[in-house]
């Protein structure tokens, strides 16, 4: 196995691109995963541009048949999953509203993306994960997540209750914990990252790091050793707390 074979949930734009042009960069194969096929591959032609090995692939998270799609592609064409990078994920809360007035369909979409969707995608491809030397799955997640700081008053994220989109990101957190512990005597790790407050679509530019800051600790994590963690939460080298 002289290849090393990553595919990257969400990445026709923002982190999830900029974390498939790093790993690539890196030498990875990258399948460049988005809901859209021709979307997915003019993402790709960019960066095949660069003279950068990616191929593009249409998944959508939300899908169980796209999601099934997708693992006979990759088992057809590569045989394995070296890297799972789940990096889609949504933020639909009214900011204006309190947590006890986001309707409950808010709630039940940032959940099917940002926690069951990973299960699901992570699910379908861990037998082509397990069929690799020392696979590495990365969760992209959030500070928002974290329990610990948001019941701090001193912590800089103690008033931003944006709740379904932090208690996603709380439960994703739990399901990497679980599945580390699942996969613990097993050469396969599994982290939780934050990115970043990140200049993305999704808080209309108005973050603090550029979008290659934010693609670093995926990359970080995809690319561990065997030496590296599994069952963490951190940022760019630090550890979060929970």
């Amino acid at each position: 196995m002289t290849e090393t074979i990553a595919l990257v949930t969400g990445a026709t734009r923002g982190i999830g691109l900029e974390t498939v042009r790093q790993l690539a960069q890196n030498g990875v194969r990258v399948l460049l995963a988005g809901r859209d096929r021709t979307r997915a591959a003019e993402a790709a032609a960019k960066l095949q541009r660069e003279n950068l090995p990616v191929e593009p692939i249409a998944l959508d998270v939300n899908d169980a048949g796209s999601i099934a799609a997708a693992v006979a592609e990759v088992e057809r064409a590569h045989g394995r999953l070296d890297i799972l990078v789940n990096n889609a994920g949504i933020l639909l809360d009214d900011l204006a509203k309190p947590p006890s007035a986001q309707t409950l369909e808010v709630w039940r979409a940032t959940f099917d993306t940002n926690l069951f969707a990973v299960v699901a995608v992570t699910q379908a491809f861990l037998p082509l994960l397990r069929k690799a030397d020392a696979a590495r799955i990365v969760n992209v997640s959030s500070i928002l997540g974290s329990l610990t700081l948001h019941s701090d008053p001193t912590s800089g994220i103690y008033a931003f209750k944006v709740p379904a989109y932090n208690v996603s990101k709380s439960a994703l957190n739990a399901w990497t914990v679980q599945l580390a512990y699942e996969l613990r005597d097993t050469p396969i790790k599994v982290n939780a990252i934050h990115p970043g407050y990140v200049k993305t679509d999704m808080n209309a530019g108005e973050g603090e790091l550029e979008i290659a800051d934010g693609a670093k600790t995926s990359v970080e994590l995809a690319l561990i050793g065997p030496d590296g963690p599994s069952g963490s939460f951190t940022h760019l080298g630090q550890t979060l707390p929970w």
